[in-house]
Parts: C-alpha cells; structure tokens; sequence
C-alpha cells in the first residue's frame, strides 16, 4: 500500500468513544442503526486504546495544532473521568503542540460538573437542535418516545451560565423546512447562537436482515423516508433564511452553508467537506478503533483497518482513501461538470447522489435541485461580497447594498 510523505494534508480522525450508542431515538438518525452491523459495533472504548489513539494522532500530525473531534452516537455516555484522562494524555504526548478539542452532543446530559470542565480546558461543544420546541420536538425523541427540546435548551443555559463556547448543529427536515423563519429567528434572537451549521435530512428506506432499515448508496428503487427533506424544500428553506441573514446578520451570524458557498465564489476551499472538490479528509474512529473512510461510510467495504494493527498514515493517505477521495470529482456526471454553480457546489457529498441526470447518466445528487434553486437566488449577492473582500472591503457591506 502506497503512502505519501510529507502529508499533503492535515491528519484529521473524529472519534466515536461510545460508538453509536445513545440517549435519544431521533427518527432520522443514520448512525444510532450502525450498532446491527457487528457486535464489534457495541460497547465503549477502553483506557488503553484512548492511550494509544491520542499517542498516535498527536505524534504523526506535521503542524502545531492538533483538532480533537469527539463524536457519536452521544460521547457524554463516556464519564467525564474519561475525559479527564484525555485530557491528561494529550498533554502528556503533545510535546509542545497546541491541542484543541470539539465534542458534539444532545446537551441532555450536560451538568454543572460537566460545564465547569468544559470551560476550564476551553473546549468548543457542538449542540445538535433543530429549531423552536414544536420542530424539535417532531423528530428528536428519548428513548420512551418524549420530546427533548427543553433539555437541550436547559443544557444550553448552562454552558452560558459557565461560559462555554458553542456553536449548533441543526438538521432540515420536511418538518421544520415549513417554517424557515421561526427556525432561523429562533437560533438568532432566543439563543443568541452566532455560528449555525445546518445538515439536510435526506434517508431512503430499505429493510436488511440483520435489523437495519436505511438504504446504503448503491441501494435502488428505495422510498425516501418520510422526515426527508425535499429538493425544493431545501433551495426554498436557504433561500427564506439567506434573506433575513443578508440584510441583518452578516459578519454577526456565521451560517456553514453562506460561509462556503462565498468560498466557492472567491475560489478557496469551503472549509467543508460537501462542498470541496474532493472530500476523505476526515475520517472517523469508532470506540474498538476501526477506522472508516467517513463518518456518512461506515460500512464494511469502506472500512481501512484498526488503529491497533494498521498506522494512521497508512489508512489515510492508503490507496483505499486517496481513491475514495478521488471518486467525488471523478465520478461526477457530465451535468455536473458543465453545471454554472460547480465551483460552489462540487456534487456535495457523494452519500446523497442516487440520482440520474437529464440523459440518463447516474450519480446526481438527490438536492441539485434544491441547490440550483439556492445559487441562482444568491448569486448577486456573492458577487458583491465577492468584489468587497477582494477590495479590503468587509463583507458586510452587502446590507447596505441595493440589489
């Protein structure tokens, strides 16, 4: 197996320390069903393969800075005392290296305890809510079937009270794409959340033997789940919200997909994985330290190996990886690559590409429509930022235009 040396890109691996355990049953939830594909799917990651994980990432990374991600499932399953160690470990190994660290959680479980360490060691926390109680509340269950969204709300409260900086991490579905401006609204004025990341629900259903329900990539003729967001939905729900934020929020309210479409229009990368040329940046460890090429892949044919039998730079920058990055530029359809709005877009994520083009040519993206929707609406205003930025001007100035 071939590797490249020196790194043409940083090293990034997100954890999963519970794998897919979690205290929630969100209906559209993709990962929580990975714990029926083995029995290597259950349980929770050991002391001595924490060690060993944070040991190896810190030690092969070629920059100062080292990105901590831990994930789920709900990673606040694992105690705090197992992050306290990790804590105590990176620092141990990270010989000089400025290590930071992200976790990403349903904020149910947080506690006074949990947010004073969270402060003390500067951690980002990612909470994952979608909107006002009533969209929240349509898709995001505990585990006897009861709405969660003032616990996650209360969980909220207290990393302010604590001073813990988070962002949030809300999904679109066909439930709360009805009402884009409560959803966006709610974000700004009652949370006062600066920084929004906003994933579209999009799951197809098929039945498998071993108990999963969700259809693979190379599943066909497979319904679309109910909680799916529509293409139109989507250019529609962005475009609503774009609007708001376009006359009064930008430079104040950082939104993931504003950030990287105007990346796109200044031809940078968009600091994202679904909208970058190439993607396999950013893989993902599950709790027994299998190593797969994505967190949206976690399926046996994507699997790379085990931290405690293969390197991380073997995995990585292997064949298997480099050509997993690769197939999302190379297998792009014709559509794709004459299409005006490439250079925003790229065929987002290669998970969600089970559609044929106008001739018949497979691989579109099941929201192109959606999207094209969203880049012609907000195409005059990129420009103008577009010439602001590459004036010195800032980007914001785009309020006060008359377009």
């Amino acid at each position: 197996m071939s590797t490249a040396y020196p790194f043409a890109r940083p090293l990034y691996v997100m954890a999963k320390p519970a794998g897919p355990q979690c205290n929630l049953r969100c209906e559209y939830c993709y990962y929580l069903e990975k714990q029926h594909l083995s029995e290597q799917h259950r349980g929770t990651m050991t002391d001595k393969l924490l060690e060993q994980y944070i040991r190896d990432y810190i030690q092969l990374q070629q920059t100062p800075d080292v990105l901590f991600t831990w994930h789920g499932g709900e990673p606040m399953l694992r105690p705090l005392t197992f992050y306290k160690q990790a804590v105590r470990l990176q620092q141990y190994y990270g010989r000089g290296k400025r290590i930071s660290n992200s976790i990403q959680t349903n904020g149910t479980l947080l506690t006074p305890e949990w947010c004073q360490f969270l402060h003390d060691e500067g951690w980002l926390v990612g909470i994952s809510i979608d909107g006002t109680e009533e969209q929240h509340d349509a898709y995001r269950h505990d585990v006897q079937g009861q709405g969660t969204w003032q616990r996650v709300v209360d969980g909220i409260k207290l990393l302010n009270d604590y001073h813990v900086e988070w962002n949030a991490m809300a999904t679109a579905n066909h439930h709360n794409a009805q009402d884009p401006l409560a959803f966006y609204k709610f974000f700004r004025d009652e949370l006062g959340c600066k920084f929004l990341q906003i994933s579209p629900v999009v799951e197809r259903i098929k039945q498998h033997s071993d108990g999963r329900h969700l259809a693979q990539l190379f599943d066909e003729d497979c319904p679309l789940a109910p909680f799916s967001i529509r293409p139109e939905e989507w250019g529609r729900f962005m475009c609503a919200i774009f609007d708001e934020w376009v006359k009064h929020d930008v430079g104040e309210v950082f939104v993931q997909l504003f950030d990287a479409t105007l990346a796109g229009w200044m031809g940078v990368e968009p600091g994202v994985c679904v909208y970058a040329e190439e993607c396999g940046h950013a893989a993902v460890m599950e709790h027994n330290g299998d190593v797969y090429s994505c967190d949206h892949f976690v399926f046996p044919q994507y699997k790379l190996g085990n931290i405690r039998t293969h390197g991380l730079p073997q995995m990585l920058y292997g064949t298997k990886q480099n050509r997993f990055s690769r197939l999302k530029k190379e297998a792009l359809p014709r559509q794709c690559r004459e299409c005006q709005w490439l250079k925003a877009c790229h065929g987002e994520c290669p998970r969600l590409r089970f559609l044929k083009t106008a001739d018949g040519e497979p691989g579109l993206n099941y929201l192109c429509a959606g999207y094209q929707i969203f880049f012609h609406h907000v195409a005059p205003y990129m420009d103008y930022m577009r010439r602001e930025l590459m004036e010195g001007r800032p980007a914001s100035g785009v309020m006060r235009a008359n377009l």
